[in-house]
């Protein structure tokens, strides 16, 4: 390794773990016998280079970050540097808090591809804007750290990008509309932040997508119609934002999607708009709490692949089908706090594989029918259905036998009240029918 290779490796380190650390029981050099642990290197002209430098406990013999440290310039001299990342280096939250450097990222330009910071709640301040000179840049990862400001839109010059990940901050302002150039782009992940506005139009150029998540932010506005020129994407979560205006008919043309996840938005809009059976990849389908209304479509028993269904805090009425048991990966059913009605025609196998995976409480008028389960296996908080209950009549008051039977059906009675308000309200009623026919 050339001397002025090995002393920008050495300064670089000891400005994140300390002066204390001085490499001197390394031989021949940093990429020779003993390497250092997180650190990489690459022949270029008959001599070692840097291409990988990772900082903070990824394995036991890691560089662990001092509580005191910094970016010093020398980190920027590393010319054949291709991954640059930091984990859980940057962590007191309070003192010694780091920002990091708007300046020098173009001395890098021509080789980083990698460039991530994950788990570093004393990192703080804006995305630099200069990252925009990373051309060659493939992976951006600012993870969970403690970052604010808005978005730059320098991050659009970005061309070569996969991954784009900027989740777990403190991100306000909207998503920047300078999506179109980053064609590449497979991961799109800024959820948890503090993001507001619409989805840029410019999503929908993002043809090579399989990931999307922009949850828990404050976003609002129509679900793209553009979403249907996503034909690769594999994920998406848009729960936890303000999104409204019902379900975009795009969606019915994903037909890649794997997980679509609407929970916790003012969506509104039938359920039964969309053609659902097109979402034969669909593994998790999670529309709860969006505002919908109409009846369950039993389309939906058409998605073979289905494992999780959320339906629960919508308006949605009507029977539920019994065809949805037949769905072969199905292990949750929840569809809570609707207003279905009706009887539950589920099998007792079925009840007895979902258990408390089936929720179907807060629907005052589905019951399930009694003797098809045991009580204390029956569907948590759905009240078994009326029925109806025969008496046979003996001697009147004339003594005459009446051997007619009288059906008095629908009155309410529970099988678990026999002794209480029911049960005197049915003999009240038994004494009138005897009486009046003692007239007849």
């Amino acid at each position: 390794m050339e001397k002025i290779e090995q002393d920008a490796l050495y300064s670089t380190i000891q400005g994140f773990v300390g002066d204390g650390w001085n490499g001197s029981d390394l031989y021949p050099d940093p990429c020779g016998w003993t390497p250092i642990q997180g650190v990489s290197c690459d022949l270029f002209n008959g001599f070692w280079y840097v291409t990988d430098l990772n900082l903070g406990p990824i394995h036991e013999n890691s560089l662990s970050c001092a509580k005191i440290l910094e970016f010093r310039p020398q980190l920027f001299e590393l010319k054949h540097l291709k991954a640059l990342s930091f984990f859980k280096c940057f962590e007191s939250q309070h003192r010694n808090q780091v920002t990091i450097p708007n300046g020098n990222w173009e001395k890098l330009a021509g080789s980083l591809e990698s460039l991530e910071f994950r788990s570093n709640t004393g990192l703080i301040g804006k995305i630099p804007s200069s990252f925009g000179v990373l051309k060659k840049l493939q992976s951006l990862v600012l993870l969970e750290n403690g970052l604010t400001g808005e978005i730059p839109p320098d991050i659009g010059n970005l061309n070569k990008l996969k991954r784009l990940v900027l989740a777990g901050n403190y991100f306000t302002g909207k998503i920047p509309d300078v999506l179109s150039a980053l064609s590449e782009l497979l991961i799109f992940d800024l959820s948890r932040n503090s993001l507001s506005g619409t989805l840029p139009l410019t999503l929908g150029s993002l043809t090579s997508l399989l990931k999307f998540d922009v949850s828990h932010n404050h976003l609002e506005g129509n679900l793209l119609k553009e979403f249907a020129f996503l034909k690769n994407l594999t994920l998406m979560d848009l729960r936890n934002n303000r999104f409204s205006g019902g379900l975009t008919l795009s969606f019915q043309e994903m037909y890649s999607l794997e997980e679509m996840v609407l929970s916790n938005n003012a969506i509104g809009g039938n359920i039964r708009n969309l053609k659902w059976e097109n979402l034969q990849n669909l593994v998790i389908l999670d529309l709860s709490n969006v505002g919908l209304k109409g009846e369950i479509p039993e389309s939906i028993s058409e998605l073979k692949r289905l494992r999780f269904l959320g339906l629960s805090d919508n308006n949605l009425t009507g029977n539920l089908s019994p065809k949805l048991s037949t769905l072969p990966c199905l292990s949750a059913l929840y569809v809570s706090a609707n207003n279905l009605t009706g009887e539950l025609k589920f099998s007792k196998e079925f009840y007895g594989k979902m258990g408390r995976r089936f929720g179907a409480w807060s629907n005052p008028n589905l019951c399930y029918p009694v003797g098809v389960m045991s009580t204390s296996h029956a569907p948590y908080g759905v009240k078994p259905c009326q029925q109806e209950i025969k008496f046979l009549e003996s001697n009147t008051k004339n003594g005459d036998v009446n051997k007619t039977s009288h059906s008095i059906a629908s009155l309410g009675f529970l099988s678990y009240a026999a002794n209480g308000f029911w049960w005197t309200f049915l003999q009240e009623i038994l004494m009138m029918v005897l009486f009046l026919n003692t007239y007849i």
